[in-house]
């Protein structure tokens, strides 16, 4: 098991705020700003070389630019995120290509059920197709209006509204689609599978109600 999912079994859980109500997952603070948690360093990138590629189980793979997926119809999503790490933040609001838009624009049938999300630096996770195909599911590439920061996933992330956030991979650069599922990086190092916050499904094995305060000493937006 990974060192992160260790230390976040220590912890001790925080109580429900009933202010709240059901909107606010188990074992979760809720937080004005937005804090910034990665591994490794913020990758860099040249607009003119970057790419998304779409791989797999497809009837024809595609490589778009950052201008192809800006040139594709716009969607905006409002919704609340929750982070393994005990944080949630309500009412966040992202722009960018819905994954159905982009599959329909280019022609494109996914012929598996699965798929592996790609990202800086060697980082995947995956998830069943139909979570990316859910209206609170978006490529993003704008956060509150604005370009997504480096910090962020500049130049584009995803953005799984129904799953704990290290389902939302920064710095997307590859969909891999599949007929079978395989564990990500942090699936196999002890977080759950199917990360779904209001059931607690934050690791796998014995089931624990035990989070981190580490994000508190991290930067924030």
């Amino acid at each position: 098991m990974h060192d992160k999912a260790r230390r976040l079994k220590k912890a001790r859980s925080p109580a429900g705020d009933p202010r709240y109500g059901e909107r606010l997952p188990p074992g979760q603070v809720l937080t004005e700003r937005f804090p910034i948690l990665h591994e490794g360093e913020v990758p860099e990138y040249d607009r003119a070389t970057w790419r998304l590629r779409l791989s797999g189980a497809l009837s024809k793979t595609l490589e778009l630019s950052l201008d192809d997926l800006l040139a594709l119809p716009q969607r905006e999503l409002v919704c609340d995120i929750h982070c393994v790490t005990r944080w949630s933040k309500f009412d966040t609001a992202w722009r960018g290509v819905h994954l159905s838009d982009l599959l329909a624009h280019y022609g494109v049938e996914p012929a598996g059920q699965f798929v592996m999300a790609y990202a800086d630096h060697d980082y995947e996770t995956n998830l069943p197709l139909e979570h990316l195909l859910r209206p609170d599911s978006l490529l993003a590439t704008h956060y509150a209006g604005e370009p997504l920061t480096p910090v962020h996933g500049w130049p584009l992330r995803l953005v799984i509204a129904g799953r704990y956030f290290w389902k939302s991979a920064k710095w997307l650069r590859e969909l891999a689609f599949s007929d079978s599922d395989r564990l990500g990086f942090w699936e196999r190092n002890g977080f759950h599978n199917e990360a779904d916050p209001f059931r607690e499904e934050r690791f796998s094995g014995e089931a624990l109600d035990i989070p981190e305060d580490e994000w508190e000493r991290k930067a924030f937006d």
